[in-house]
């Protein structure tokens, strides 16, 4: 029996794979980004994205900070129409990008952003071991997860791809 085109799940996913995931990179990026900044700076008042200068410099870092995450989330949209139009967006993988990309950025400020470069911390005058479990805890968890699902949906489109050459 000869497999079609029509017979896969989306014919143009395997030729669109790798911009699957970087749509989900950025959104991850973004998405992460945006929740740090409105939750930890501008809800609960934990910090700035820079805490080493005056009250008006850490609004402006948190400015730039937002302008980040929003052109992020923004990028990654357009790439997500791009990829709807020609049928080839994939949301397991693009899914499997988000949690990469949020991961990635969450595990970057919890480990660079809050340790290495001292900018600032996820909250003052509390021990702050708790929180910084928790923040790398959850970041590491995203990725492990991220990577599952890209090896998962590599797997899938090796399998599409052979049953569309050998017609199985």
């Amino acid at each position: 029996m000869e497999v079609q085109k029509s017979d896969l799940k989306n014919p143009n996913r395997t030729s669109y794979l790798g911009r699957n995931v970087w749509a989900g990179i950025l959104f991850g990026f973004g998405f992460v980004a945006f929740i740090d900044e409105a939750v930890f700076h501008q809800l609960l008042h934990w910090h700035h994205f820079y805490d080493k200068s005056t009250t008006d410099i850490g609004l402006v870092s948190d400015g730039l900070f937002h302008s980040f995450s929003w052109f992020s989330t923004i990028g990654a949209s357009f790439m997500m129409v791009d990829l709807h139009h020609r049928h080839a967006f994939w949301l397991k993988r693009w899914f499997g990008g988000v949690l990469l990309g949020g991961g990635s950025f969450q595990l970057y400020d919890g480990t660079i952003q809050h340790k290495l470069m001292q900018i600032h911390q996820i909250r003052y005058n509390v021990d702050i071991l708790p929180y910084d479990l928790i923040w790398n805890i959850t970041a590491a968890a995203m990725i492990v997860y991220g990577v599952f699902l890209l090896i998962r949906t590599r797997n899938e489109a090796q399998v599409d791809g052979r049953k569309m050459i050998r017609g199985t």
